[in-house]
């Protein structure tokens, strides 16, 4: 059944149990006015007008109770809502739990990545910026040029990368140049390490060669792919 508020006149849905055969006092949650209520179907109750005025009746007042309390408790009906309440769309709720698991993952993913940004950059062939790599070139043995049997000339060099610091590093490729006696690059070459990572204060090998360079190469210069070159 459907209780109103004379005063205030807030509609309320409650099982007709809530107020029995003989009737309730119930509140209105809204304006807290106080009313009898008759059960669902009984005729509006007319007063007597016919008792005297000097002999007043005392009728206890029962304690309004929740137009809800009843069979039916799982149905607030003084709550601040609707009486009829929304259904449910599980469409809804699977998409966002869909997308709150990819944000998960991306997080994940990122942290992954991020966390190790030297490896990440060098796997993709990408310069490492922000900063030179703390790697240094050491034991660097003098360039080899040396005829082969077949008519053509090889051009070899070699040495040691060191990692001074105390944490791993991460190798990035290496560029060998060749310039001429005005410091003119003539030739260039990228060198890949044997391995992507020294452990800290290790030294690492590495070594390249290349036939028929330019004769009028002078110099050879090193660098990594994320430094200044480095004679």
């Amino acid at each position: 059944m459907i209780l109103e508020c004379s005063q205030c006149h807030t509609r309320y849905l409650v099982p007709d149990t809530a107020v029995g055969p003989t009737g309730r006092t119930v509140r209105c949650a809204n304006c807290r006015h106080s009313w009898f209520q008759q059960p669902a179907g009984a005729p509006p109750v007319e007063r007597d007008t016919s008792l005297a005025v000097s002999t007043p009746v005392a009728i206890p007042k029962p304690e309004p109770a929740p137009a809800y309390a009843g069979a039916d408790h799982d149905y607030d009906a003084f709550a601040h809502e609707p009486p009829f309440r929304p259904r449910r769309n599980p469409a809804r709720r699977w998409t966002i739990a869909a997308i709150t698991a990819g944000a998960l993952m991306l997080i994940a993913t990122l942290a992954l990545v991020f966390g190790n940004l030297p490896n990440f950059a060098t796997m993709l062939g990408i310069p490492l910026g922000g900063g030179d790599t703390p790697l240094k070139f050491v034991n660097l043995k003098k360039p080899d040029r040396r005829d082969l049997p077949n008519g053509s000339e090889l051009f070899a060099i070699g040495g040691q990368i060191r990692n001074p610091t105390a944490q791993r590093q991460s190798v990035p490729d290496i560029r060998a140049e060749l310039r001429d006696a005005s410091d003119r690059l003539v030739y260039s070459w990228t060198i890949k390490p044997d391995q992507r990572t020294l452990a800290p204060g290790g030294t690492m090998n590495f070594d390249s060669a290349k036939l028929d360079v330019p004769s009028s190469s002078k110099t050879v210069k090193l660098s990594f792919t994320a430094t200044s070159p480095a004679n």
